[in-house]
């Protein structure tokens, strides 16, 4: 397995292997109880024939160079952002999934889904699950959306069903209010009309000239054609035909003891909501190879300060169509979830790739 890490400072100093070694079991007994670790605590682990005052020595030499802080006077010591950047870097041993476990999460993936949205939900759900942490999926980007099929099915109260086939095999459903009540016969002449003149045309494309072609003869429309106006203009609404991500498992979030602060949590929900922020994160992950994983502020997002995020990007056809990962806090299992978060994405990718023959 492969991954690669954002690099957090390129002038750390060279550490001898005793205290590499100490930072290691320092940072996994933290990792495990979440309590600051002791001199005594940290001579059992380590497992090394060192003196308690040793070992207070190193830690004082690490907390000084900034890889462990002191939360109260005589207390133990809890790594630090940089410290816990360094043993990701070059102190974590990561165990990759055994077959059963890789199964397990492929036979949870392997479910009947409509689409790509429904799919990419069924994955952060799993991810949330397995991990029990915060679970995102960027959902697939195609610079081509292709229309392949459509339907209209009338409803009640002038609604209309419309139906989507898009790349061959993804199908969406939408509801969308019309001015007017259309009969199904009407409904039909303009599905007709619209698959006639662009299956197979850029979805994009097809409403630019759709509705260019429309507005320009906007005086002679006759009956038909303006149906099909009102239909295009609601059916292929740009905003409409993509999302951006799904999030699972927000609410394991509330129950991890080092996120008590309920003003970061309520701050973290609302940009799970607006996007904006995570979806610049999420970008720069497009570009990037393997596992990244961003602790805290490496994320640039002040809203992630106190988090981190472990993401990896997916392929279909060779072509990174998106990003998931998980967001929890910093204090995670790194082991567990990285394994995870990288089999999952060569999941998604083999399950795309299955729906793109």
């Amino acid at each position: 397995m492969h991954y690669s890490m954002i690099s957090g400072s390129d002038d750390r100093p060279n550490l001898n292997d005793r205290t590499q070694h100490l930072l290691k079991a320092l940072v996994e007994r933290y990792i495990r109880d979440g309590q600051p670790v002791g001199s005594r605590t940290l001579a059992r682990d380590a497992g090394l024939d060192l003196s308690p005052a040793t070992i207070r020595n190193v830690m004082a030499d690490l907390e000084d160079l900034g890889y462990l802080h002191s939360p109260h006077t005589s207390a133990g010591r809890v790594p630090t952002a940089r410290g816990y950047r360094l043993f990701i870097d070059a102190l974590l041993h990561i165990r990759p999934l055994d077959n059963q476990e890789v199964e397990l999460l492929r036979q949870r993936i392997d479910q009947p889904v409509q689409n790509s949205a429904e799919l990419a939900r069924l994955v952060s759900n799993m991810l949330s699950g397995v991990t029990r942490l915060a679970g995102i999926v960027m959902l697939p980007r195609r610079k081509v959306v292709t229309l392949r099929h459509v339907e209209f099915l009338p409803l009640s109260e002038n609604r209309v069903l419309v139906v989507l086939i898009l790349n061959t095999y993804e199908v969406q459903n939408r509801i969308i209010q019309t001015r007017r009540l259309y009969s199904a016969i009407e409904l039909q002449q303009a599905a007709h009309y619209l698959n006639a003149q662009f299956t197979g045309k850029d979805i994009q494309q097809v409403r630019e000239a759709l509705l260019k072609d429309l507005h320009d003869a906007c005086d002679n429309l006759d009956r038909l054609m303006q149906t099909v106006l009102e239909m295009a203009e609601q059916t292929f609404e740009t905003d409409q035909v993509s999302e951006d991500y799904v999030v699972a498992g927000q609410t394991y979030l509330m129950q991890c003891s080092d996120l008590s602060d309920l003003d970061k949590l309520r701050q973290l929900f609302e940009a799970f909501n607006h996007k904006s922020e995570l979806l610049h994160l999420f970008d720069q992950c497009l570009h990037a190879d393997g596992v990244q994983i961003f602790i805290g502020e490496e994320a640039g997002a002040e809203v992630l300060e106190g988090y981190s995020v472990v993401t990896a990007p997916y392929t279909v056809e060779g072509k990174v169509l998106g990003v998931l990962g998980v967001i929890g806090p910093i204090r995670m299992a790194y082991d567990r979830v990285i394994p995870v978060v990288d089999v999952t994405a060569r999941l998604l990718a083999a399950a795309l790739n299955v729906w793109a023959t």
